[in-house]
């Protein structure tokens, strides 16, 4: 089910991040007793191979943007504790961003594509801003967001709940679960009222008719 959060802005594709990101290798092949498993004694023992090095600030990055897109904020408190000097955070940004790795369009709507099925725009508008985006970036997404919550609510609703409360301390209970996953009192109010007729008679116009 498509949510509509993107609508109206694209985020573009990111460049394909190569598999063989600077894997750290292993420090030698001895035994587990810590000697090479030779019969021989006397024979004297084979140079070890020098470690490989391990991750480039660089590598790291992309081995994390591989897994999932992070915001800006996000990625540079992850490579702060690797980086050899704090100098090195900013421009490292700017050149995954320039080159295409980093976006905070990608970013908010990923972010939003995972969690509008089963939390409200008030949860997720929460999360964006502790990204610290740019209001023209999260903007286009939250609208979307906006544009369904009714619909989001009432299927987190029938998955957990599926029939209208039989007494106020039940509908009480129905309302604080929507309320803590992030929805808006509007969307609430609306499930609370038709959450339980078929889908192809709950009204959907005019968001007053809730209150």
């Amino acid at each position: 089910m498509g949510w509509g959060f993107g609508a109206g802005r694209s985020a573009g594709r990111r460049p394909p991040i190569a598999r063989g990101v600077e894997q750290a290798g292993e420090a030698g092949e001895d035994s587990e007793f810590g000697q090479a498993d030779s019969p021989s004694v006397s024979s004297p023992a084979s140079p070890r191979k020098p470690a490989r090095p391990g991750l480039s600030l660089k590598g790291r990055a992309l081995k994390l943007l591989s897994q999932r897109e992070h915001s800006r904020l996000e990625l540079g408190r992850k490579l702060t504790p690797h980086a050899e000097s704090p100098d090195q955070i900013e421009p490292l940004l700017d050149a995954l961003e320039r080159d295409g790795f980093l976006s905070s369009e990608r970013f908010a709507q990923s972010l939003a594509h995972r969690r509008a099925p089963r939390f409200g725009l008030r949860r997720i508008e929460q999360e964006l801003g502790a990204h610290r985006l740019d209001p023209a970036v999260a903007g286009p997404v939250l609208q979307g967001l906006r544009d369904t919550e009714r619909e989001r609510a009432l299927v987190a609703w029938r998955k957990r709940f599926g029939e209208s409360a039989a007494d106020p301390a039940e509908r009480a209970r129905q309302h604080r679960f929507l309320a803590q996953r992030g929805f808006t009192g509007d969307s609430i109010h609306w499930v609370l009222r038709h959450g339980a007729a078929p889908p192809d008679d709950a009204p959907t116009g005019d968001p007053d008719e809730s209150l």
